[in-house]
């Protein structure tokens, strides 16, 4: 069980995490406060990646005063995307994105750290990612870049995206420890 809680705002993510040597499956779930444009809200998610941490798999549901929403995101051997909302699934592939990431969530920051092996050498890829925004679940793809800073006790690895950079420490099995401004493990 890992715990994060947020730094600058009022946020919490619980998640049950189950490590293969690159990959994972984890439940979890997130409760947020109101904060500036976003609404006091709280989601759960499921998630499994195949044996190399590439996601096979991700369910998301939210609930806010105005109700709730789920979505569910399966990608092929083909990398094929379904994105479902529970009405017209859509297909699509995301530049070839091997990777989703929730917003908020220092464990879907791990994803890419613990599939690259960032957390055990000095490397740095530019990877196509699905991103989830809560609580709205809209989807689209970003282009995030991941690269290790420091190798260590703990790892420093630098996450860049056209909405900032932020240098997060992870501990041995690759997993967030801190996310500046976003939160950090109790």
């Amino acid at each position: 069980m890992l715990v994060w809680a947020g730094v600058d705002c009022l946020r919490l993510e619980a998640a049950r995490v189950v490590l293969g040597e690159h990959g994972l499956r984890a439940t979890g779930s997130v409760v947020s406060a109101p904060q500036q444009d976003i609404e006091a809200y709280s989601a759960s998610y499921s998630v499994a990646t195949d044996e190399v941490g590439v996601i096979e798999r991700l369910t998301v549901r939210t609930a806010a005063a105005k109700g709730e929403q789920h979505i569910t995101l399966t990608r092929s051997e083909e990398s094929v995307w379904l994105v479902d909302h529970g009405q017209n699934a859509e297909r699509t592939h995301f530049d070839g994105a091997l990777d989703a990431n929730l917003a908020f969530s220092p464990l879907f920051s791990a994803l890419p750290i613990r599939r690259l092996g960032l957390h055990q050498e000095v490397t740095g890829h530019d990877l196509a990612v699905v991103f989830v925004a809560l609580p709205n679940l809209e989807v689209h793809r970003v282009s995030q870049t991941y690269r290790t800073v420091a190798l260590g006790e703990p790892t420093v690895v630098s996450v860049s995206s056209e909405a900032g950079t932020a240098e997060l420490t992870v501990d041995a099995d690759g997993l967030v420890l801190e996310y500046p401004g976003v939160a950090r493990r109790v």
